[in-house]
């Protein structure tokens, strides 16, 4: 009877074979089938199109790549077989034709990225399809399809499915949980590689080795659990996480050109072909927006992102729970559109109080998106007494920063204005008033 053992790519991880070298020393096991994957026209494309986008703009070592991502993601998931294929339990569900769909999963879970993704993605703007669901062009393309088919003898649809659902069957939501939960493989990889290229040691102070050897099967046997060694590995990745939220994914100045980016998305994508601009890769992205944006108020903002040099809007204000919570409660999760208005008035306010007029595409709300950041939480086997625990009960770490820190302290709504205009925003002493009598006016229609 075959093995998850048997799977080549993981046979090959604990035999030696041809590898394929990544930062920071990873050897990422080659098999052939999975060298003809990656030497796809989709999979290059992830070449030319960078892992954190707007971030290199603040930290400017943080330009790898989706590729490098998806490679580190893919090696992820094979640690992650090689520990759970000794858990009986595990092994009695997941059969190896499952790792195999598993592993191909992991490799083209990113395929759907477009350039600056997460910020478009953010905005939640009808007619926008997701990455998950963009990436079914390159998965049911004739060049992946037909490769699944023939040396993995998988259907391109089976591993649409397990990337977006619905999952029937216990192990599609074990394998799920794997791709997508507390301790899926793509958190494992992002926190550790973004740290590394971005020249920040936050998100490499978690103890992968010991998380992953704790893995384990949850209480109701259909998605991952770590055993009570690897709590303290669990809470040092949440930790990571909120480090590099605050210091890196949400540093003020990223947040900026973020709100500038989708501003100027918002207002060009009626002028664009979004099936076309999405399957281009990062520089020809820019060009036809670039394009679109010629002689229209807009291009000043995509030029301050993009152009020769550089100019981003200033933080002229910020709210959280702690910093003025009724204007955050006032202000976050609202529709794209809602502060796109509010911003308007904001600058029409402006206008009126300077005596001369703030363009309506000067002033910017950054806000915390609609969709909560998911809970980190996750079940905990006890040895004794042989029991299991959610670890936000037994973890005082989890309760303070998986949910309250991440949605109401790191991702702060912020207000920001085209550079002329700061020394005259530092004099307004009723900034905070205006901003709430736009809110109010955006609010009554």
């Amino acid at each position: 009877m075959c093995s998850i053992y048997d799977v080549p790519e993981i046979s090959q991880s604990r035999s030696g074979g041809a590898v394929v070298r990544i930062p920071p020393d990873v050897d990422v096991t080659l098999t052939p089938r999975v060298a003809r994957l990656i030497d796809t026209t989709a999979f290059r494309r992830l070449t030319r199109i960078s892992q954190l986008g707007l971030v290199s703009l603040v930290y400017p070592a943080a330009n790898h790549t989706r590729q490098e991502h998806s490679l580190g993601v893919y090696s992820v998931a094979i640690s992650y077989l090689n520990r759970l294929a000794v858990d009986n339990r595990f092994s009695a569900i997941v059969t190896p034709r499952d790792a195999e769909l598993f592993l191909v999963a992991a490799l083209l879970h990113d395929l759907g990225h477009w350039p600056f993704c997460h910020p478009i993605e953010d905005i939640a703007l009808d007619n926008v399809l997701t990455h998950e669901q963009f990436a079914n062009r390159f998965v049911l393309d004739h060049e992946i399809s037909d490769l699944l088919h023939d040396d993995w003898a998988i259907e391109a649809g089976e591993v649409v499915q397990l990337l977006e659902g619905p999952h029937l069957k216990q192990s599609s939501r074990i394998l799920h949980s794997m791709l997508s939960g507390p301790i899926d493989v793509d958190k494992v990889d992002y926190l550790m590689r973004d740290s590394l290229h971005a020249g920040v040691p936050y998100g490499r102070n978690f103890d992968q080795g010991r998380l992953v050897s704790s893995l384990c099967l949850n209480e109701a046997g259909d998605g991952l659990a770590i055993t009570e060694k690897g709590k303290t590995a669990a809470e040092s990745m949440v930790f990571a996480r909120y480090v590099m939220f605050s210091e890196v994914y949400w540093h003020h100045a990223v947040r900026a050109a973020t709100a500038m980016l989708q501003r100027a998305f918002f207002l060009l994508r009626e002028f664009l072909d979004l099936e076309q601009l999405f399957q281009l890769s990062e520089q020809p992205f820019i060009e036809m927006m670039s394009q679109a944006g010629e002689g229209k108020p807009v291009h000043q903002l995509w030029q301050g992102i993009f152009g020769v040099q550089r100019q981003l809007y200033k933080r002229i204000d910020q709210y959280s729970c702690l910093e003025n919570p009724g204007l955050y409660a006032a202000l976050a999760r609202r529709p794209y559109p809602w502060l796109v208005q509010c911003a308007e008035q904001l600058a029409h306010l402006l206008s009126e109080s300077f005596g001369e007029t703030v363009a309506e595409h000067e002033i910017l709300i950054d806000s915390p998106p609609v969709t909560l950041e998911v809970e980190f939480d996750l079940d905990v086997y006890l040895p004794r007494p042989q029991r299991y625990r959610r670890l936000g009960e037994i973890s005082p770490v989890l309760r303070t920063l998986a949910k309250e820190q991440f949605d109401d302290y790191v991702k702060r709504v912020r207000i920001f204005a085209h550079p002329r205009w700061l020394a005259r925003l530092e004099s307004v002493e009723n900034l905070s008033d205006l901003v709430s009598q736009a809110a109010e006016r955006t609010d009554q229609g």
